[in-house]
């Protein structure tokens, strides 16, 4: 019997395996008795096959999770329509489709169409340079050319201007080189230089030179070698000891608004707190060092990047990065002690482990209802009805938390439209895990009952959103704002030494706050380096959020000669 193992012509992936080991033991036994099937023949093939595959791309260097599965078909996506495949559909649980927005089930809203061709409008460049082009020979008023004197038409300017859009290249950071014309006496020897033009300062690199290497290292992950590397091919040579030396002083001059960031974030209603591994080369020497010797002071040998995110009574949120032995409990522990005496204990998302908790305050914990979905995201394929079940609930509960946002509903008016459409979602979902378990429906040690005594067991703090206004659902906005310190150590592999990690971590803090604001970030941080004496005077008037009103106070004091 020949049997073709392929999916189709010229695709050498496997099909995907869906088979567990209780069909291949069955076909086995048939195949003892019987001659084997066809059918049988192409299951036994792709199982083989699909080994054959994991072997070579395992034996290859440098592999990765993300290609294994890339390569069996399986999706990196946890979206609830992916995970539940073709026939999922986006209605309610019962294919009744949606509500008129104010039932219990959400309503079912049209697909946005995908943006076309990546074309940007001239509006979409902020941070373009704008030339105003008169008209060649005529102006607001004048005769109309093309009308007959006899009917005197005029014309008049549009309020909305033809555009055009040119960009150019160039590199990311630019020199000018001022030559000042020299003249030198024949008979005495005295020398005249042509003034400086005015304007250019007395530094070589200027605020706007060490705020574009802060955002490019820092914000975007760029290595300071491959900096030097882009400047020197593009002629601007840049070294990369002289990039730290900039953001080391900047970094000085930015530290007062970096503490004020730090006492409003301890202020906050909310604290998101997640972190990650992360590598610092002469702490790493150290810990080993007295690791070998027996002088360490305790046994955790990591190093990590924690990440706070604040979200703050107006809504404004802050975020901090912290890079150290500590992990995101002490960290927060440590911002807290900023906290104002009179105000109560703030509401505290993380994930579920207890490190991410502060030993010396008490908090309003709530733990992340994205991470106990993903334990069901895991087993979906082993257990594909009763996943469905609680993807499709939580579904529900994050449709309506969404039409809360839209709607703009205030905390108080959230949590009420909270209680009465997700809480009744909320409780048929502990009573049906409840039976699960408790009528032996579900094997406790199985990988779907690991992930319902993982949901119950924390089942207080996932639903703190029903009880508590403004909490969060999940940790997802500390989770993207980690990819900052996440995309410093995939690019360029570590830090050197404590301090320098220091200087990532405040910059990276205003970077990401500023993003948090709908600020630019470039702009922002040039603002507080060439106004350091005002920042460290009255920081609190400097935030991301309202930064520009002090910039201009500054810029009419200077015109005035203040």
């Amino acid at each position: 019997m020949r049997v073709n193992s392929k999916k189709s012509s010229g695709d050498s992936k496997p099909a995907l395996l869906t088979l567990d080991m209780s069909e291949l033991e069955d076909i086995v036994e048939r195949a003892l008795s019987a001659p084997m099937t066809e059918a049988d023949g192409a299951k036994i093939l792709n199982s083989l096959g699909s080994l054959v595959m994991l072997q070579q791309e395992l034996a290859k260097k440098n592999v990765d999770l993300a290609r294994l599965r890339s390569l069996f078909g399986l999706t990196t996506s946890e979206k609830t329509k992916d995970v539940l495949g073709d026939d999922f559909d986006r209605g309610s649980k019962d294919q009744g489709g949606g509500s008129d927005g104010d039932g219990d089930k959400p309503k079912t809203k049209p697909k946005k169409k995908a943006k076309g061709h990546g074309r940007n409008g001239a509006g979409d460049y902020e941070g373009a340079d704008r030339v105003k082009v008169p008209h060649g020979s005529l102006a607001s008023g004048d005769p109309c050319p093309e009308c007959p004197a006899i009917k005197g038409g005029r014309v008049y300017t549009m309020a909305k201007p033809r555009t055009l859009v040119r960009v150019v290249g160039r590199a990311p950071l630019h020199a000018t080189v001022y030559e000042q014309e020299r003249l030198r006496c024949n008979l005495c020897g005295e020398i005249f230089t042509a003034e400086t033009p005015p304007g250019i300062g007395d530094k070589k690199y200027d605020a706007t030179a060490a705020s574009m290497i802060g955002l490019l290292k820092y914000g975007s992950g760029m290595p300071f070698n491959r900096l030097e590397g882009l400047q020197g091919n593009l002629g601007i040579p840049l070294p990369a000891a002289t990039q730290w030396d900039i953001v080391q002083e900047s970094a000085g001059n930015l530290t007062p608004i970096h503490d004020e960031l730090i006492r409003q974030a301890a202020q906050a209603r909310l604290m998101h707190n997640d972190d990650t591994s992360m590598r610092v080369l002469a702490l790493r020497q150290e810990i080993d060092e007295a690791q070998k010797s027996g002088t360490a002071e305790t046994d955790r040998t990591g190093i990590f990047s924690t990440n706070i995110v604040s979200v703050l009574d107006d809504g404004h949120r802050i975020a901090l990065y912290f890079t150290g032995r500590q992990h995101a409990g002490e960290n927060i522990q440590d911002v807290l002690t900023k906290r104002a005496a009179e105000l109560g204990k703030p509401m505290q998302m993380c994930d579920g482990l207890n490190h991410n908790l502060p030993a010396a305050f008490e908090t309003l914990v709530s733990n992340c209802l994205a991470h106990a979905r993903r334990k069901f995201v895991e087993v979906v394929n082993s257990f594909p009805d009763e996943c469905r079940h609680v993807l499709e609930t939580l579904r529900d509960v994050y449709a309506h938390d969404e039409t809360a946002r839209e709607r703009g509903m205030s905390d108080d008016e959230r949590l009420a439209y909270h209680q009465e459409h997700s809480r009744p979602l909320m409780d048929d979902l502990q009573r049906w895990m409840d039976t699960q378990i408790e009528q032996k429906l579900v094997e406790p040690n199985s990988a779907l009952g690991k992930a319902i005594t993982y949901m119950t067991k924390r089942w207080d703090r996932l639903t703190l959103f029903l009880r508590e206004p403004g909490a969060a659902l999940d940790n997802n906005i500390s989770e993207r704002a980690l990819k900052k310190a996440i995309l410093h150590r995939r690019n360029s592999l570590f830090y050197k030494t404590e301090n320098g990690a220091k200087v990532g971590d405040l910059f990276m803090a205003l970077i990401h706050t500023a993003e948090l604001a709908g600020a630019n970030p470039l702009d922002y941080l040039e603002a507080l380096l060439e106004n350091t004496v005002d920042v460290e005077r009255e920081p609190a008037r400097w935030m991301p959020w309202n930064y520009p009103a002090a910039s201009s106070d500054r810029s009419a004091v200077k015109s005035t000669g203040g």
